[in-house]
């Protein structure tokens, strides 16, 4: 079993998640480490914003647009409820099948959304049929990979 390697914080950094329907930014804040010549290494994956994990190290702008410096060992998955928060059945359900492959799942206390941080090592298809067979089975809500294309 791979285990999910995350970084421990000692700071945190705003990434740029979109904008709001009136064109507001809206941002994420995430833990992170701080290293040398102003990069960061996240601390923890993202349930907004896209294109990056745990474990990837960040050169972050002062309007919380990024550029990735380096790939981590980990994928992001995101899911997102269509009715309502999760319940905390799927939550658990899902986290009893990500620990058992070395992931960490994780949701804030109103089970609005879920975030998963996985070793890249499992793979894609693997992480997918997973995330398939937990949403039909849930049938609450729908999940995409946050830092990686779908598999073919």
């Amino acid at each position: 079993m791979t285990s999910t390697s995350i970084p421990l914080a000692d700071t945190h950094v705003r990434l740029l998640a979109g904008h709001a329907s009136s064109g507001k930014p809206v941002f994420e804040v995430l833990p992170a480490r701080s290293l040398d010549s102003g990069l960061f290494e996240l601390a923890g994956s993202p349930g907004l914003a896209l294109g990056c994990a745990a474990g990837d190290v960040l050169c972050v702008s002062d309007d919380g647009q990024f550029d990735i410096r380096q790939v981590g060992r980990n994928f992001c998955v995101q899911a997102a409820p269509q009715n309502g928060p999760f319940t905390s059945a799927a939550l658990a359900e899902l986290t009893e099948e990500f620990e058992a492959i070395g992931g960490l799942v994780e949701s804030p206390s109103d089970r609005r959304f879920i975030v998963v941080t996985v070793d890249r090592s499992v793979g894609l298809p693997a992480i997918a049929d997973v995330m398939e067979a937990w949403s039909l089975g849930v049938g609450q809500g729908e999940w995409w990979f946050g830092n990686a294309d779908e598999p073919q």
